[in-house]
Protein backbone atom coordinates (compact mmCIF):
# COMPACT_ATOMS: atom_id res chain seq x y z
CA UNK A 1 0.00 0.00 0.00
CA UNK A 2 1.47 3.47 -0.64
CA UNK A 3 1.57 6.11 1.57
CA UNK A 4 -1.16 8.26 -0.31
CA UNK A 5 -3.23 5.31 -0.48
CA UNK A 6 -2.49 4.96 3.61
CA UNK A 7 -3.55 8.33 4.31
CA UNK A 8 -6.71 8.22 2.56
CA UNK A 9 -7.50 5.17 4.42
CA UNK A 10 -6.57 6.78 7.82
CA UNK A 11 -8.48 9.90 6.87
CA UNK A 12 -11.60 7.84 5.77
CA UNK A 13 -11.41 5.91 9.50
CA UNK A 14 -10.97 9.17 10.99
CA UNK A 15 -13.88 10.74 9.42
CA UNK A 16 -16.19 7.78 10.23
CA UNK A 17 -15.12 7.42 13.83
CA UNK A 18 -16.12 11.34 14.02
CA UNK A 19 -19.41 10.65 12.13
CA UNK A 20 -20.30 7.85 14.27
CA UNK A 21 -19.75 9.95 17.54
CA UNK A 22 -21.82 13.00 16.34
CA UNK A 23 -24.69 10.07 15.33
CA UNK A 24 -24.91 8.47 18.78
CA UNK A 25 -24.85 12.13 20.40
CA UNK A 26 -27.67 13.37 18.54
CA UNK A 27 -29.48 10.01 19.29
CA UNK A 28 -29.28 10.78 22.52
CA UNK A 29 -31.62 13.95 21.89
CA UNK A 30 -33.37 12.56 19.43
CA UNK A 31 -36.62 11.57 21.84
CA UNK A 32 -38.67 11.10 19.35
CA UNK A 33 -36.15 8.55 17.42
CA UNK A 34 -36.99 10.97 13.50
CA UNK A 35 -33.83 12.29 13.18
CA UNK A 36 -34.21 15.98 14.75
CA UNK A 37 -33.76 17.17 17.88
CA UNK A 38 -35.06 20.34 20.01
CA UNK A 39 -32.63 23.36 19.01
CA UNK A 40 -31.98 24.32 22.52
CA UNK A 41 -30.26 20.75 22.63
CA UNK A 42 -27.72 21.55 19.93
CA UNK A 43 -25.72 23.39 22.29
CA UNK A 44 -25.35 20.23 24.79
CA UNK A 45 -24.67 18.44 21.89
CA UNK A 46 -21.91 19.79 20.17
CA UNK A 47 -20.01 20.53 23.71
CA UNK A 48 -20.56 16.63 24.32
CA UNK A 49 -18.23 16.35 21.21
CA UNK A 50 -15.57 18.63 23.11
CA UNK A 51 -16.45 21.48 21.42
CA UNK A 52 -16.65 24.89 22.88
CA UNK A 53 -17.96 27.75 20.56
CA UNK A 54 -19.01 30.49 22.05
CA UNK A 55 -22.68 31.51 22.27
CA UNK A 56 -22.36 33.87 18.85
CA UNK A 57 -20.26 31.06 17.39
CA UNK A 58 -23.44 28.77 18.30
CA UNK A 59 -25.74 31.00 17.53
CA UNK A 60 -23.71 31.01 13.89
CA UNK A 61 -23.88 27.41 14.01
CA UNK A 62 -27.65 27.11 14.01
CA UNK A 63 -28.43 29.81 11.37
CA UNK A 64 -26.40 27.35 9.42
CA UNK A 65 -28.86 24.38 9.94
CA UNK A 66 -32.19 25.99 11.00
CA UNK A 67 -34.75 25.58 8.42
CA UNK A 68 -35.91 28.50 6.36
CA UNK A 69 -38.84 28.63 8.99
CA UNK A 70 -37.74 27.77 11.73
CA UNK A 71 -39.22 24.97 13.37
CA UNK A 72 -37.95 24.75 16.45
CA UNK A 73 -35.95 21.38 15.79
CA UNK A 74 -32.99 21.07 14.26
CA UNK A 75 -32.46 18.01 10.97
CA UNK A 76 -29.87 15.46 11.45
CA UNK A 77 -29.44 15.62 7.66
CA UNK A 78 -28.23 19.30 8.04
CA UNK A 79 -26.74 18.32 11.66
CA UNK A 80 -23.81 15.88 10.17
CA UNK A 81 -22.38 17.73 7.40
CA UNK A 82 -22.05 21.31 9.65
CA UNK A 83 -20.87 19.25 12.79
CA UNK A 84 -18.37 17.02 10.85
CA UNK A 85 -17.06 20.11 9.16
CA UNK A 86 -16.26 21.31 12.70
CA UNK A 87 -14.75 18.68 13.90
CA UNK A 88 -12.78 17.60 11.52
CA UNK A 89 -11.15 21.38 11.27
CA UNK A 90 -10.75 20.94 14.97
CA UNK A 91 -13.07 23.80 15.76
CA UNK A 92 -13.88 25.51 18.94
CA UNK A 93 -10.98 23.22 20.67
CA UNK A 94 -11.90 23.68 24.50
CA UNK A 95 -8.72 25.74 26.48
CA UNK A 96 -5.82 23.41 27.27
CA UNK A 97 -4.74 23.76 31.60
CA UNK A 98 -2.44 26.28 31.61
CA UNK A 99 -4.72 29.10 29.64
CA UNK A 100 -7.18 28.13 32.14
CA UNK A 101 -5.21 28.42 35.17
CA UNK A 102 -4.00 31.93 33.82
CA UNK A 103 -7.85 33.12 33.51
CA UNK A 104 -8.18 32.06 36.78
CA UNK A 105 -4.76 33.85 38.06
CA UNK A 106 -6.30 37.28 36.61
CA UNK A 107 -9.40 36.72 38.64
CA UNK A 108 -6.82 36.14 42.04
CA UNK A 109 -5.81 40.02 42.25
CA UNK A 110 -4.18 39.35 45.42
CA UNK A 111 -2.58 35.59 44.08
CA UNK A 112 -4.04 33.68 47.07
CA UNK A 113 -3.99 30.70 44.91
CA UNK A 114 -7.89 30.55 45.11
CA UNK A 115 -11.41 32.64 44.64
CA UNK A 116 -14.15 33.17 47.35
CA UNK A 117 -17.15 32.12 46.28
CA UNK A 118 -18.30 35.84 45.79
CA UNK A 119 -15.05 36.48 43.75
CA UNK A 120 -15.94 34.19 41.15
CA UNK A 121 -19.79 34.61 40.95
CA UNK A 122 -18.91 38.24 40.11
CA UNK A 123 -16.61 37.33 37.27
CA UNK A 124 -18.60 34.73 35.78
CA UNK A 125 -21.75 37.13 35.82
CA UNK A 126 -20.56 40.58 35.20
CA UNK A 127 -17.49 39.56 32.55
CA UNK A 128 -17.26 38.69 28.85
CA UNK A 129 -20.17 36.28 27.87
CA UNK A 130 -21.78 35.88 31.44
CA UNK A 131 -23.20 32.46 32.56
CA UNK A 132 -26.54 32.25 33.49
CA UNK A 133 -28.04 31.22 37.10
CA UNK A 134 -27.90 27.56 35.95
CA UNK A 135 -24.80 27.46 34.41
CA UNK A 136 -23.16 29.46 37.66
CA UNK A 137 -24.87 27.46 40.12
CA UNK A 138 -23.56 24.20 38.16
CA UNK A 139 -19.87 25.75 38.10
CA UNK A 140 -19.92 26.15 41.57
CA UNK A 141 -21.28 22.76 42.39
CA UNK A 142 -18.21 21.47 40.84
CA UNK A 143 -15.65 23.92 42.06
CA UNK A 144 -15.78 24.92 45.43
CA UNK A 145 -13.98 23.03 47.81
CA UNK A 146 -16.75 21.84 50.16
CA UNK A 147 -14.69 21.91 53.57
CA UNK A 148 -12.73 25.25 53.03
CA UNK A 149 -16.19 26.81 50.72
CA UNK A 150 -13.61 28.42 48.28
CA UNK A 151 -12.25 27.92 44.77
CA UNK A 152 -9.16 26.28 44.71
CA UNK A 153 -8.61 26.77 41.33
CA UNK A 154 -5.54 24.64 40.49
CA UNK A 155 -7.26 21.57 41.51
CA UNK A 156 -10.24 22.60 39.61
CA UNK A 157 -8.73 23.75 36.77
CA UNK A 158 -7.38 20.37 35.95
CA UNK A 159 -10.51 19.06 36.37
CA UNK A 160 -11.93 21.27 33.13
CA UNK A 161 -9.17 20.82 31.59
CA UNK A 162 -9.83 18.15 28.57
CA UNK A 163 -7.52 15.87 27.51
CA UNK A 164 -6.56 16.13 23.53
CA UNK A 165 -7.77 12.75 21.96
Amino acid sequence: MSATDEAKENADSLLQDIQKKITEAFDIFDHESNKTVDVREVGTIVRSLNCCPSEAELHDMLAEIEEEEPTGYIRFEKFLPMMTKVMMERRYKPNPEDVLLKAFQVMDTEMKGHLTQDELRKCMTEEGEPFTQEELEEMMSAAVDPDKGIILYRDFVSEMAVEET
